[in-house]
């Protein structure tokens, strides 16, 4: 898993894991409300704007959702953009009840970034993979195509969870949405 760093935050020593964010829970996007609760209570910090070493697909889902698969180097993928934050474990928690990693959401699994702006890549990070179990689909129902970025343009037509059908659940969803025809 991730290299635990620590850091000091409201007088206290935490240790933290650092963690990569691609998509909603940027700055300028709706779960990003969660980061911002984080880091008032001490337990993330922004390090800054990371991109991946490698090209990974970047792809929308239902509802406009962002996901990363861990297909690195895969044609059509891109080195995608996002936060670099370190995380405490109570934040960890947070994040990962958000992802639905015990639901087979998303995975936290290593992965290599490096600033936007030139120097060392940094070690010991994790990020939020779409699972494995639709990755594939997912990529295929994509084009093929991903994003370097999740930015305005691609998160047009979010979906608030709050918003979604409530008769099925996300991981539901997601498989209604990877087995259904392509519009691309």
């Amino acid at each position: 898993m991730g290299i635990e760093v620590e850091i000091n935050c409201n007088r206290t020593s935490k240790t933290t894991t650092l963690i990569f964010t691609y998509g909603t829970l940027k700055r300028g996007f709706s779960n990003h409300v969660l980061m911002q609760d984080l880091i008032k209570s001490g337990d993330a910090v922004l390090y800054g704007v990371y991109r991946t070493v490698e090209h990974y697909p970047l792809v929308c889902g239902p509802y406009r959702v962002p996901f990363l698969l861990n297909l690195p180097d895969a044609a059509g993928s891109h080195r995608v953009t996002g936060e670099l934050y370190a995380v405490s474990a109570q934040g960890l928690s947070r994040l990962d009840e958000l992802e639905g990693t015990s639901r087979g959401h998303y995975e936290r699994l290593p992965i290599k970034v490096e600033p936007i702006n030139g120097g060392d890549a940094a070690f010991g990070v994790e990020a939020y993979y779409g699972h494995r179990s639709y990755a594939m689909e997912m990529w295929k129902r994509s084009g093929k195509r991903g994003y370097g970025v999740y930015g305005e343009k691609e998160a047009k037509g979010y979906v608030k969870r709050k918003d979604r059908p409530q008769n099925l659940n996300f991981l539901e969803q997601i498989n209604v949405f990877v087995s259904s025809c392509s519009d691309n």
